[in-house]
């Protein structure tokens, strides 16, 4: 089984869904969002549109931040493919950083509040603090929620069912059929990583 997701461009309007349920889940940082949601303007005026892309890791198949990793702290797990860190084992050295294409990795190099002087809030004394300090965090794939049999926060909490989640293995799977039916491509295929999150045109 190799997981993944597909999220459908046409489908998505921005709504930043994903990059808020994200971050509630995983009670990131300030500053550090595993989900984000790039938007720019095309076209002249008086026809000027918005588009949006919906940005993760990728969780590649041939991923160049576990090959940097000096420690094995960053690794794949073997059931799901999953590219995850190993907190315990991270030095902070940031070399899996520079290594990633996609720029998706964060280093937590400092206890941080949302409200500065204010102190930290209950919200953030229970999700935030949880993580280690100086160390490098990324997305998992919600990987407890999938473990316990749901999906990613991102892909639960999008309101125009944008993303989907499910085995890239399975050829009858809904993430194949749609990869295969509408024409789905991944980020930056030149970098050579077999990316895992793959893109339906608008």
């Amino acid at each position: 089984m190799r997981l993944g997701m597909v999220i459908d461009l046409k489908r998505c309007i921005g709504c930043y869904g994903c990059q808020l349920s994200c971050k509630a889940e995983n009670g990131t940082p300030p500053g550090v969002f595993f989900a984000r949601v790039l938007k720019q303007q095309q076209g002249t005026y008086p026809t000027v549109q918005n588009t949006f892309l919906p940005v993760l890791c990728n969780h590649c198949d041939d991923p160049p931040c576990v090959d940097a990793c000096p420690t094995g702290a960053s690794f794949v797990w073997e059931e799901d493919g999953i590219v995850d860190i190993d907190a315990d084992k991270c030095v902070g050295c940031r070399t899996c950083m520079l290594a990633c294409p996609y720029s998706q990795r964060f280093f937590n190099d400092e206890p941080r509040s949302y409200f500065g002087e204010g102190g930290i809030t209950p919200y953030e004394q229970a999700r935030t603090t949880r993580h280690q300090i100086g160390v490098v965090m990324k997305c998992n794939f919600c990987r407890d929620r999938v473990r316990a049999g749901g999906k990613p926060a991102c892909v639960d909490n999008c309101p125009t069912i944008a993303r989907i989640f499910g085995d890239f293995d399975d050829p009858t799977s809904e993430v194949s059929l749609l990869i295969k039916n509408r024409g789905g491509f991944p980020l930056h295929p030149d970098k050579g990583t077999k990316p895992r999150v793959y893109y339906l045109p608008a």
